[in-house]
């Protein structure tokens, strides 16, 4: 009875901080005193606190630092400006640990648990979910953006018109592609967060090492597998700093760039974040539901490590995490330290979606009525030059530019964008790490039936 009691409480104090947040924020557009809207937000987030405190969670204080950081930036936005730290040293505590986890988890799944035949065909179908899967999140963008029109009316500023945008890098050959995959040496790509070419090499190691001889293997293999308890454990300890780095790049991001950068192109970014939910409903949760990969339960295994890449705008941030629930979640280890980070380069769902939304509403901003033929070789170009692009913030406007000067879409209206970049962002890497893990789950089912 004191539970239900407690439960009920919690919910009321999130209903109430949830109103009082709405109220304090609506007010600003009816001109009510600013003392007032101040207090009234203060109070809301009171609420949301007491709420936190009832039904603690990482997600739970990360989006209440996430409000928060949102009313630092707007009522102090200097003060916020000077508030990144703790972002950028969660940032580095996590690539700090994402190189010897990938090493030690994707070793040990090889040569630990016997799986080096498996290799092959877990790969394949990797390769196939993502092609599909972000394919389906382009074709949605398309269709999203020739629905809603964001770009046709967008005036562009004559400073944007007359800017010289950044050069777009060179669209990647499918050998180039390839040769990328694996590391001129271990070192360098540690050094520039290479996680895929971790990864390859990973799979090398542990693959060679399962070849020889079990007294000779198994130490070293012991070995390996303390190292991914230690460096899990670790990744325990340095999640405690999320709902800080979460607050402290929020408040950064509106600090710097205010609200008021949404205005202009508040269409593009509702239709951006429409499209991603119909994303999520159409192709994610149908692909779960066919491979009978429990729904309330997965979304409550990734919520933490989306909260953590919506606020943090970096896929990899959200990476050890991901891989830890996945675990819990009934994934073999060797299938989520594989799937996850092959993901992060070839699955970025949603990346995809925006991309091709990006592109379309370059061509309306710019005035041109895209036919099929145009809009179709959009889509094909994307399917490649999407390949390979890094989990890491805004990485997706060098494809973005890259394609516009493949299709020869004119790349001013690119720099529009820029103003509320951040804001897609969010919801695009959130998106990328729910895809990521969503393809984990999936392939462990195929591969474990009993699995989650």
């Amino acid at each position: 009875m004191r539970a239900v009691s407690k439960d009920r409480f919690a919910r009321l104090f999130l209903l109430a901080g949830i109103a009082l947040l709405a109220i304090g924020f609506a007010s600003a557009f009816v001109h009510a005193p600013e003392k007032v809207a101040l207090t009234v937000r203060c109070v809301g987030i009171g609420g949301l606190l007491l709420f936190a405190v009832r039904r603690p969670s990482l997600m739970t204080w990360t989006f209440l630092a996430m409000i928060a950081g949102i009313e630092l930036g707007i009522d102090a936005p200097h003060l916020a400006a000077q508030v990144r730290l703790p972002g950028d040293l969660f940032l580095r505590f996590i690539r700090m640990i994402v190189a010897p986890l990938l090493f030690a988890t994707i070793t040990t799944g090889i040569a630990g648990h016997n799986e080096l035949k498996s290799i092959g065909r877990v790969a394949l179908k990797a390769l196939v979910f993502f092609e599909v899967v972000t394919t389906l999140g382009l074709i949605i963008g398309v269709v999203a953006m020739n629905l809603s029109g964001a770009g046709w009316g967008v005036t562009l500023p004559a400073s944007i018109e007359s800017a010289q945008p950044a050069s777009a890098a060179a669209p990647q050959t499918w050998q180039q592609i390839i040769l990328n995959l694996f590391p001129n040496n271990l070192a360098e790509a540690v050094a520039q967060n290479q996680i895929l070419q971790v990864a390859i090499f990973s799979i090398l190691f542990g693959s060679a090492l399962a070849m020889i001889s079990e007294p000779k293997r198994k130490p070293l293999v012991d070995v390996l597998q303390s190292l991914v308890e230690v460096m899990f454990q670790l990744t325990r300890f340095i999640m405690y700093l999320a709902p800080l780095a979460a607050g402290a790049a929020i408040a950064y991001t509106v600090g710097n760039t205010g609200i008021a950068t949404l205005l202009p192109l508040v269409k593009l970014v509702g239709t951006y974040y429409v499209a991603l939910t119909a994303f999520g409903l159409f192709v994610l949760t149908p692909t779960l539901v066919l491979f009978r990969v429990p729904v309330r339960k997965f979304i409550a295994a990734v919520g933490e490590p989306a909260a953590v890449g919506f606020a943090t705008t970096t896929s990899e941030a959200a990476l050890p995490l991901a891989m830890e629930r996945m675990e819990e979640f009934g994934v073999p280890r060797w299938i989520v330290s594989f799937v996850i980070p092959t993901g992060y380069s070839f699955n970025m769902t949603g990346g995809s979606v925006y991309l091709s939304m990006a592109a379309i509403f370059v061509g309306q901003a710019a005035g041109m009525h895209l036919a099929f033929g145009r809009q179709l070789a959009i889509v094909l170009v994307l399917m490649a030059a999407s390949k390979g692009i890094a989990g890491v913030p805004r990485a997706s406007l060098v494809v973005l530019l890259a394609t516009a000067s493949a299709v020869h879409l004119p790349t001013a209206p690119i720099l529009l964008i820029l103003g509320v970049d951040t804001l897609m962002d969010m919801g695009r890497t959130m998106m990328n790490v729910v895809g990521n893990c969503a393809a984990a789950a999936v392939i462990g089912r195929t591969e474990s039936p009993a699995a989650s």
